[in-house]
């Protein structure tokens, strides 16, 4: 069996999760990885090096849903598993190319029983399911967070593609948030702000502890929709589903769709003003009181410790 998986990657760069998807499907055959995109020369450097990698394939050209699946549609004929992160492209792209290839989706796995068996949570988490795919192809999403990443250190072959595939859909704008901050849905500690935080300009507080962590950025969505945080920091059902070492919610209460996004933490830490609050029942170690009072505490502590704020 083979297995071609599509590489995430923006700015220039790899994202994290191509390595933990790759772990994934490491027992389910060789990989190719594909890359698509314009001025990926640097990505598929980065692709190659990833252990368990056959080979790169590179698609360079304008990088859209529709014209993206009708690539890998066409490049699917010798592949038994078609594969992608369950990221907002993953999400995006790879329906289509099952509708193409008229084969049913299996979405947001978790764990991989055999070439055939996989498991996906639903009802907000609180389930876990497991699907037997009869299909001879199988086009899977996976949920990176619930996989290790694949190590380095490989050599793998690249192969430049043609790309012949047109879009109907024009690029207008492109709106990002700048961050230093590490891939919130890869990374090892989170911090997290919720809607008591009350302003923009008080979730600079959840900034500033991340900062000094090294860690990324999560808001709910509520934090979110009240315009205190942008929408690629939202963690939870309808947002990114993290599985950090660490995650540290402040203000947060604990609504079913932000705990959907974070069981697989390891680790919880709730700061909270209100001891009833599901998250703090929760939580592995709960600091009750006001988040304006602890937050500053907190970042002195750490700056006696020797992590200097920025």
């Amino acid at each position: 069996m083979s297995v071609l998986v599509v590489a995430d990657h923006d700015l220039g760069a790899l994202s994290p999760a191509t390595a933990r998807v790759i772990h994934a499907v490491s027992e389910l055959g060789p990989i190719d990885l594909l890359v698509i995109g314009q001025d990926i020369d640097a990505v598929a450097a980065e692709a190659a090096r990833i252990a368990g990698v056959t080979r790169v394939l590179v698609a360079n050209g304008a990088s859209s849903s529709d014209a993206d699946a009708s690539l890998i549609a066409a490049l699917a004929e010798p592949y038994h598993f078609i594969v992608q992160s369950a990221g907002s492209v993953g999400k995006d792209r790879m329906p289509r190319v099952a509708a193409k290839l008229d084969l049913m989706p299996v979405t947001d796995v978790v764990k991989i029983l055999g070439p055939t068996r996989f498991e996906r949570p639903i009802y907000a988490g609180n389930a876990v399911q497991t699907v037997s795919d009869g299909q001879a192809r199988h086009v899977l999403t996976i949920r990176a967070s619930a996989f290790r990443a694949a190590a380095g250190g490989n050599d793998a072959p690249i192969e430049l593609i043609e790309n012949t595939a047109a879009s109907v859909a024009r690029l207008i704008a492109a709106h990002r948030t700048e961050s230093d901050t590490p891939d919130l849905a890869t990374a090892q500690i989170v911090v997290g702000g919720g809607v008591a935080l009350g302003s923009a300009e008080n979730f600079q507080l959840i900034e500033q502890l991340a900062k000094k962590l090294g860690a990324a950025i999560g808001a709910t969505r509520a934090a979110v929709d009240a315009g205190y945080a942008p929408n690629d920091w939202q963690v939870g059902q309808t947002g990114k589903i993290i599985a950090p070492d660490l995650y540290i919610a402040i203000g947060i209460s604990g609504a079913l769709q932000h705990l959907a996004g974070i069981q697989g933490a390891k680790k919880i830490v709730a700061i909270n003003a209100d001891p009833e609050a599901p998250l703090v029942k929760l939580a592995d170690v709960a600091l009750i009181g006001d988040l304006f009072e602890i937050i500053p505490q907190l970042l002195v502590e750490l700056d006696k410790a020797g992590l200097k704020r920025d």
